[in-house]
């Protein structure tokens, strides 16, 4: 059998030096791309008569070594890998396209069960230079499919990746499937958000206080469509002054007593945030009601500190370097009414915040997590979700007098349902304490004044709104 390659720049070209060889009966068997162009493997028709022929071929090479040498050479190709790669595409273009897409087709089926081959049949490519070729010559002298030794059988793939991928197809379908209907709920919300003036002026409004993209739209979905602007601000005051938790229906926490651990970010306020409680609570108890100690063996003079506000108390501070050392001193100051424990700031990402927080998992220890009220709203919800707890989650609010905007911190306490233990407005001990107030503190948020690069106008909503806002879990639903 007469096969040769020709190399050239194009398959076209490839094709011409086949037909300058072989004449107008060339089979095109194989077409690749390679670095200086393209490769053609090609024959002759008649060539195909030896294929049916192949024991004949066989017998007068072992009657007639000597005469029959080229056929002994070609014979000797046949038992190749190429060479049966050539016999499995010796056939006419049109054929091996048929030939290639009936048996992925029937390989799918057999692996998947059908699934989706109607939907999604497989695609072939083929090359150029074979479907330039004159199809009417091709069809001529196609080979059936049960003579062609590509049809032997083989063993059958392994069923659990076709399903697998199949079963990847059906999540990505899915998955666009919900993105589209979200993209479009999302189009239609602001839409009608636009067409109501009210709305969308609170909307902007909720967006330039700080509050988050995913708050905002969860609040404003639920405004009553009959609200005239003053009912609408008024709705919107309630809905987020009830969703803030705050402990104003119990005793204030230095009224109330326990131990209790002040957690959180470096730099937060946590000593002085303890100072400040120790102060009240030695004000309405007396000083031998407070104990304090501290675990802050990292930073520099942090225990010299807390030594110092307790010497303005006449409260002694106490040291522990680990959980043993805590755990005796929680014993030596059992009868306090508060015991404040003073922790190392920690950022979210430390390795050493898991050792802290296992120190601080005994019995009867109460964490509160210290938050800087000036923070981005995205740093407070990484320190929250870090931080989280078993049980109630209580927090303080520190540093509003630094805070731009109060809107990112009380949206985070509200989306994480914290209960807001009180808030510090200064670094004067005590003074600057004040118990949470969540009208006041909302009220103050909506009269943020202070302007921004950040803030956005109206026509800038569509890009805070691009994708629709995951939907809130139970805890996390508003009660509006």
């Amino acid at each position: 059998m007469n096969i040769q390659r020709f190399h050239a720049a194009t398959s076209r070209e490839a094709l011409a030096k086949a037909r300058a060889v072989f004449g107008e009966g060339t089979l095109i068997l194989s077409n690749r791309p390679t670095p200086n162009g393209v490769e053609v493997v090609a024959t002759a028709e008649d060539a195909l008569s030896s294929l049916n022929r192949p024991a004949e071929s066989a017998n007068r090479v072992t009657q007639k070594p000597a005469a029959n040498a080229p056929s002994v050479a070609a014979l000797a190709m046949a038992q190749t890998p190429v060479e049966e790669d050539t016999e499995q595409l010796a056939m006419s273009t049109l054929s091996f396209q048929d030939y290639v897409r009936e048996r992925m087709l029937r390989r799918r089926h057999e692996t998947s069960g059908g699934f989706n081959d109607e939907i999604f049949p497989p695609k072939t490519e083929f090359p150029a230079a074979a479907a330039s070729a004159p199809q009417p010559q091709r069809a001529n002298h196609a080979v059936p499919l049960a003579a062609a030794p590509a049809a032997r059988a083989k063993p059958a793939p392994a069923a659990s990746p076709a399903v697998m991928n199949s079963k990847g197809i059906v999540d990505e379908l899915q998955s666009m499937k919900d993105m589209i209907e979200e993209r479009f709920n999302t189009m239609a919300w602001l839409g009608k958000a636009k067409q109501d003036p009210i709305q969308a002026n609170l909307m902007l409004k909720l967006i330039r206080a700080g509050y988050s993209p995913t708050l905002a739209r969860a609040v404003m979905e639920r405004l009553p469509e009959d609200a005239t602007p003053a009912e609408a601000v008024r709705w919107l005051m309630d809905v987020l002054e009830r969703n803030l938790r705050t402990d104003a229906g119990t005793k204030p926490i230095f009224d109330q007593g326990g131990i209790y651990a002040l957690v959180g970010a470096t730099g937060v306020g946590k000593t002085t945030t303890a100072a400040k409680l120790a102060a009240h609570c030695a004000r309405v108890h007396g000083a031998n009601s407070v104990g304090l100690i501290t675990l802050d063996t990292y930073r520099v003079a942090a225990h010299e500190q807390l030594r110092a506000f307790g010497r303005m108390l006449g409260v002694v501070a106490h040291l522990a370097h680990d959980r043993a050392a805590l755990q005796d001193l929680l014993g030596l100051l059992g009868n306090k009414k508060m015991v404040l424990i003073d922790t190392t700031g920690i950022a979210p990402k430390d390795p050493r915040k898991r050792d802290m927080m296992d120190v601080l998992d005994l019995p009867n220890v109460n964490r509160l997590l210290v938050l800087n009220a000036g923070s981005h709203g995205d740093t407070l919800d990484e320190v929250m979700t870090s931080f989280k707890t078993r049980g109630v989650q209580q927090a303080i609010l520190s540093k509003i007098d630094e805070a731009a905007k109060l809107g990112p911190a009380l949206d985070a306490i509200i989306r994480h349902q914290m209960v807001l233990r009180g808030v510090c407005n200064g670094q004067r001990v005590p003074e600057d304490w004040e118990a949470a107030d969540s009208k006041k503190l909302v009220r103050a948020s909506m009269r943020s004044s202070t302007k921004s690069a950040f803030d956005p106008k109206a026509a800038d909503l569509n890009f805070f709104f691009s994708s629709s806002p995951p939907t809130p879990s139970r805890k996390e639903r508003m009660h509006a």
